[in-house]
């Protein structure tokens, strides 16, 4: 029965592409916007019936609110009077927040454990990929905003897709999640300073705004979703999360410390930020986790299953609020900028795998670091052009990068996994995707 249901879905996606080619043709007025979210709607649920192109249907789904959001941009803009690009630093946070409920303090380890990948990976995540999206940026020609957000997609970190590909790909997977780990701690730091190198010629940019605004959006939740973790798992003894919770509040006062040096508030005002922050991302995940504990008995598939939803859908918002405030750029410019976002991309991929043969790195470490490179967190991205208040451009290129890295990646990484990787990973004590 329901492979049957799949056959009439994608019968009617092929009915609705056909009359939206015909709609065009024609010049029927009206038409084309619905028929072409009926196609991607129906095909993202018929693909569902495949083994190997259900993959693709969260993006499909994605590209199916896109059409929506780029033929009534009305509805994605000011709901009452309240504007939708508001959200998209809140539901960043979620998503950090449920990144860091993934992980845990010993995944940190791993840079002791492979010393020699993280510091490759980490040199090609911050070179290739920024350096590369300035060139992109100056040969295409772009406006100088446009141009400003492919080169801050190339600055980000990569971001947990890469993980997911890397274990389709029968990669490093404990070396791809400590490179994310590791770049994404890294990026309060590197990206403002690569933004400031590479696109200050662009835009005006401000290192210690950018900094702080990373650490808003990525730094805190995920030290709150670490706290999450170690608390309602029960795998860490009290010594370790008496450590780690010092070291979370050093990395909170040490936020709060930068804003009151840099962006000229009173002392008293900085307090009352430190205080809410330790409320926020200190204190209530703690009681978070006690009642989770309580209620789920530590049951992690609930939380799993929650976030990864949540997360999903908070990405999808995301890219259709950024592309409703950009479609009148999008219209102008929207074929140029899916070509050199795609050209970043693969590119990354090319140069992130072979620079690690090169290196003589096992076959495994080689695909974790080629899609670590490819794959940036688009999230965080578009979280930096929100703060610039450039949503509707310098957004512009990590909306459209997020959902072709996932269709480049999940076939890059399906193709790999079927192909055997020789070689056992280069750092001892390195565990495998199954661990």
């Amino acid at each position: 029965m329901k492979k049957t249901i799949y056959k009439i879905l994608l019968g009617i996606s092929c009915l609705a592409l056909a009359l939206f080619l015909a709609s065009l043709m024609f010049g029927w007025k009206g038409f084309p916007g619905p028929f072409l979210i009926a196609f991607f709607t129906c095909l993202a649920f018929g693909v569902r019936g495949n083994e190997f192109l259900r993959s693709f249907s969260y993006t499909i789904m994605i590209l199916a609110a896109v059409s929506v959001s780029m033929f009534y941009p009305h509805l994605f803009i000011q709901w009452g009077g309240f504007r939708l690009e508001a959200a998209i630093v809140p539901l960043l946070q979620i998503i950090m927040f449920g990144m860091g409920s993934q992980m845990s303090f010993r995944d940190f380890a791993g840079v002791v454990k492979m010393p020699r990948g993280v510091l490759i990976g980490l040199t090609c995540q911050f070179t290739i990929m920024p350096f590369l999206g300035f060139a992109i940026a100056s040969t295409f020609g772009f406006p100088p905003e446009i141009a400003a957000g492919i080169i801050l997609v190339g600055s980000s970190p990569s971001g947990l897709a890469s993980n997911v590909m890397s274990f389709i790909a029968k990669a490093n997977l404990a070396l791809s999640v400590t490179l994310t780990a590791v770049a994404t701690m890294l990026a309060p730091l590197i990206t403002p300073s690569l933004m400031k190198l590479l696109a200050g010629q662009f835009v005006p940019v401000n290192f210690w705004e950018m900094m702080l605004g990373i650490i808003n959006i990525v730094i805190l939740p995920i030290v709150a979703g670490l706290m999450f973790n170690a608390v309602a798992y029960g795998r860490e003894n009290r010594k370790s999360m008496s450590i780690q919770a010092l070291v979370y509040f050093l990395i909170i006062s040490g936020k709060n410390i930068i804003l009151y040096r840099t962006a000229g508030v009173e002392i008293g005002e900085a307090a009352v930020e430190l205080l809410k922050d330790l409320g926020w991302f200190l204190v209530l995940p703690v009681l978070g986790a006690l009642a989770f504990k309580h209620r789920a008995r530590g049951n992690r598939e609930y939380l799993d299953s929650a976030m990864a939803l949540l997360s999903m859908a908070g990405i999808g918002v995301i890219i259709v609020v950024i592309t409703a405030a950009g479609r009148d750029s999008l219209l102008d410019i929207g074929f140029l900028l899916i070509l050199a976002c795609l050209l970043h991309n693969c590119t990354g991929y090319l140069l992130g795998y072979w620079i690690c043969r090169l290196a003589g790195m096992d076959e495994r470490s080689c695909r974790t670091i080629g899609l670590e490179v490819g794959m940036q967190n688009g999230g965080l991205a578009s979280g930096i052009a929100m703060q610039m208040g450039k949503v509707a451009t310098i957004g512009l290129a990590p909306a459209v990068f997020g959902p072709m890295m996932n269709i480049t990646g999940s076939s890059l990484a399906t193709w790999w996994r079927g192909k055997p990787a020789n070689g056992s990973t280069s750092e001892p004590g390195t565990p495998g995707p199954a661990e």
